[in-house]
């Protein structure tokens, strides 16, 4: 059974090193690599072209978004077996035999989704980390629906669904992942089949990546409840409350602290497995840095979606045929 790897890349001169270094240690080596470079100016593709450790193949097409690039390098991929990650990632030494495990069984499944597990470098990242991704105790491994940056998927999987949606630039892997899910049913999950990676190191690029997944899930019409959730509490029961302190008195302020448990606790709970190794003041300034990343992160999707939601309204392209059972 051969197994293909395939990345898309985009000026991570930076942080290919990793990929590649941990791609080359894996204990089941990838029969082959295929990366899509998307038109990189920086030293991505001498770094590419210097490779010597691993079977790569090099696609060279600028001006592709992300889906364009994935479903580029899975059509030219020779493999039967497509296993899909991200430059700006480091593999376990485990990942690709973790994630071709299942499709060597007895009952081999169309797809195998794998985990992946934050990799601070700042106390900042550190908090990020523990803000906005899951821990595996967090996971329902039948609804799961896994990051690009680690899963596996059967070729004919891939044609059978129509590829990755490249009238898409975020979320992409979402829509994906929702339609393999359609016609296949839940996914394999593999915990084991881990990949690491490094949270955003400010505020302002976790702002401009929330608000980029948020216009994303407007484009694809994503999870409206949610975000109708969050608007009704930024935009209606919070100013209330304020207001209902100022004139009932201020014992309705009270509803702000029993909010705190159901808003922080989560990611409070996680930081306290991710903090080993810092001093009691830095712990104290991560667990401040919390909420000021998930308020960051709220206001973020809030103004991302609309302007998803708009693109959605006057664009003709095919997000009008996802089914009515992707949303809530």
């Amino acid at each position: 059974m051969q197994v293909s790897v395939i990345v898309t890349v985009l000026n991570e001169a930076e942080s290919l090193p990793a990929l590649l270094d941990s791609l080359a240690a894996q204990t089941r080596p990838p029969d082959e690599v295929v990366v899509v470079d998307g038109g990189s100016r920086d030293g991505t593709l001498a770094l590419l072209r210097a490779e010597r450790r691993l079977p790569l193949r090099i696609l060279e097409a600028p001006g592709t978004n992300i889906s364009q690039g994935r479903n580029l390098a899975i059509a030219q991929a020779r493999g039967e077996i497509i296993a899909s990650t991200d430059a700006g990632v480091r593999l376990d030494p485990g990942w690709l035999a973790a994630l071709v495990a299942p499709f060597e069984g007895a009952d081999p499944p169309m797809v195998v989704a794998g985990f992946f597990r934050p990799a601070p470098q700042t106390l900042f990242e550190v908090a990020m980390g523990a803000t906005v991704l899951p821990e595996l105790r967090d996971v329902n491994p039948a609804t799961f629906l896994p990051s690009s940056r680690s899963v596996a998927f059967r070729k004919a999987a891939w044609e059978a669904v129509g590829g990755y949606p490249e009238w898409l630039d975020y979320c992409e892997d979402l829509i994906f992942d929702l339609r393999l899910r359609e016609q296949f049913g839940p996914f394999t999950f593999v915990p084991e089949a881990v990949v690491y990676f490094r949270p955003r190191s400010s505020l302002r690029a976790f702002f401009r990546q929330y608000y980029l997944y948020a216009r994303g899930d407007g484009k694809a019409g994503l999870w409206p409840r949610r975000h109708l959730i969050r608007y009704l509490t930024y935009l209606v029961a919070v100013p209330l409350i304020g207001l209902a302190g100022l004139l009932q008195g201020p014992a309705w302020w009270g509803l702000y602290l029993l909010s705190v448990p159901f808003m922080f606790a989560t990611p409070w709970r996680r930081l306290t497995r991710l903090w080993v190794g810092y001093g009691p003041l830095d712990r104290l300034r991560a667990f401040f840095w919390v909420p000021i990343i998930r308020v960051t992160g709220d206001l973020a999707k809030m103004i991302g979606y609309p302007v998803g939601c708009w693109w959605r309204l006057r664009s003709s392209s095919p997000q009008s045929d996802s089914p009515q059972s992707w949303v809530e």
